[in-house]
């Protein structure tokens, strides 16, 4: 892929060959160094717990140019701290959270001819992971392990942009159980999402949003990113619950949300009993940041919002222009969220 020839605007959201990622090893008690290498295919043992037993974590993050051409990254030690959360749930060796940025940074600056320009839509996607590999058999934490960051150019996550998407209410698949690793960004809290997900496309929606595994009536999250909801009286409610993932992009909203505009955040149990008061819904995540959520499907019924579900509503449309802007540097970083790659 020859950066000079890529048509920015047209890039869809998978994956792409850029030349540079970056390997670091964990054996005896310690990290390597660390390198830059070229060959994006891993050689491990077949008996490697990440392959057998799921001892595998990631994140997802972004880097983007302002309109000066700098390269931005939003808040990546916050990505860093949930990184090593996840590897404490699974016994796997941390990261310190410098090093962490460091691997991402050399890793962009590698390949920085492949960081989409600003204005395009496009982004430089980022995934830091680590896998417990090693000869193993037994159901055992890794002796050894491989942390990777690579990147790749990207468009956005839904094809269709910032437009409605259309959700089901999953009521009889968990995403994950209760006290169990939901929380932690491990790989195998997604494959519990292919199934439910297949099944919720063919009904002709777009995603799925989980209940809790215990009462099956509160809002977790959809497969892939969190999900808040536009109440009267400028009030705007996000799940609580120790079974999903703690969202970055989420809380940045919920801050920008009671700090910038004044609205009244409440983070508690959203229950399917009060679909009928929500005004607007999204959902928010690292690849989509937010994408409005139009109707939510519920036993056999659906339940439209903001313009019978067919336009983002001006709350949702306020905090994402917001957002996206303060990401690329188009307005005032009051935050202190932004971190240069240079």
């Amino acid at each position: 892929m020859d950066p000079k020839t890529i048509e920015w605007g047209k890039l869809d959201f998978s994956y792409k060959y850029v030349p540079y990622r970056f390997h670091r090893h964990w054996k005896d008690g310690s990290w390597d160094p660390g390198q830059l290498v070229t060959d994006n295919k891993l050689l491990i043992d077949e008996g490697a717990v990440c392959l057998h037993y799921g001892q595998e974590i990631f994140e997802g993050m972004k880097a983007q140019r302002s309109q000066d051409g700098r390269i931005w990254l939003f808040r990546p030690y916050e990505n860093a701290k949930r990184f090593n959360a996840s590897a404490r749930r699974l016994l796997m060796p941390e990261i310190p959270e410098k090093e962490f940025v460091g691997a991402i940074r050399q890793t962009l600056l590698a390949n920085e001819e492949y960081i989409p320009p600003y204005g395009t839509g496009a982004a430089m996607y980022i995934r830091p992971f680590m896998l417990g590999v090693g000869e193993n058999l037994g159901v055992r934490p890794a002796k050894e392990y491989l942390f990777v960051v690579f990147v790749t150019p990207v468009g956005p996550y839904f094809k269709q942009g910032f437009k409605p998407i259309s959700l089901k209410v999953e009521t009889y698949y968990d995403r994950a159980a209760a006290h169990g690793i939901g929380q932690a960004k491990a790989g195998g809290n997604y494959s519990a999402s292919l199934l439910p997900l297949k099944n919720a496309r063919d009904e002709g929606f777009d995603e799925v949003v989980y209940l809790d595994s215990i009462q099956h009536k509160y809002f977790e999250e959809t497969g892939a990113s969190n999900v808040f909801f536009i109440l009267p009286d400028n009030v705007i409610a996000t799940p609580k619950s120790d079974s999903i993932l703690n969202s970055i992009v989420r809380r940045s909203l919920m801050e920008v949300a009671r700090q910038d505009f004044g609205y009244r955040v409440e983070e508690r149990p959203v229950s399917v009993d009060e679909i009928g008061t929500f005004l607007e819904a999204g959902a928010c995540g690292t690849a989509a940041v937010i994408t409005p959520i139009g109707c939510l499907g519920y036993l056999n019924k659906r339940y439209t919002f903001y313009g019978d579900g067919k336009e983002a509503g001006p709350v949702t449309t306020r905090l994402y222009r917001h957002l996206t802007a303060l990401q690329v540097g188009d307005i005032e970083d009051t935050h202190s969220w932004l971190e240069e790659v240079h």
